[in-house]
């Protein structure tokens, strides 16, 4: 069993595409319009047919209060790995990222 598609709520998909590729350096695999939304999904550039990360919109009610609560209680909706996190770290600042948790 693998995992091939994993989701994150988004306020914005447009904005959030703009962030995962121009910002964090995501590749957009997926783009299909769904009425009002997007099926919207990136993948990392070092694994192109790996993991989908789906830009999903919060428009649910339910999605919104997940959240807006893991979001208040500072649990990360998504992690990912780089092989050097001091680097990435200055580069993300760089690019204006506003880190809310600092060592």
């Amino acid at each position: 069993m693998k995992i091939k598609l994993s989701s994150v709520f988004v306020d914005d998909q447009g904005k959030a595409l703009t962030f995962y590729t121009g910002i964090l350096g995501f590749l957009k695999k997926t783009d299909i319009s769904a009425g009002n939304y997007r099926w919207l999904t990136v993948v990392s550039p070092e694994e192109p047919d790996g993991t989908q990360l789906l830009l999903e919109p919060n428009e649910n009610p339910a999605a919104k209060s997940y959240q807006e609560a893991i979001f208040s209680q500072g649990i990360p909706a998504a992690m990912f790995f780089v092989d050097d996190l001091q680097n990435e770290y200055q580069r993300l600042r760089t690019l204006g990222v506003k880190f809310t948790i600092s060592r």
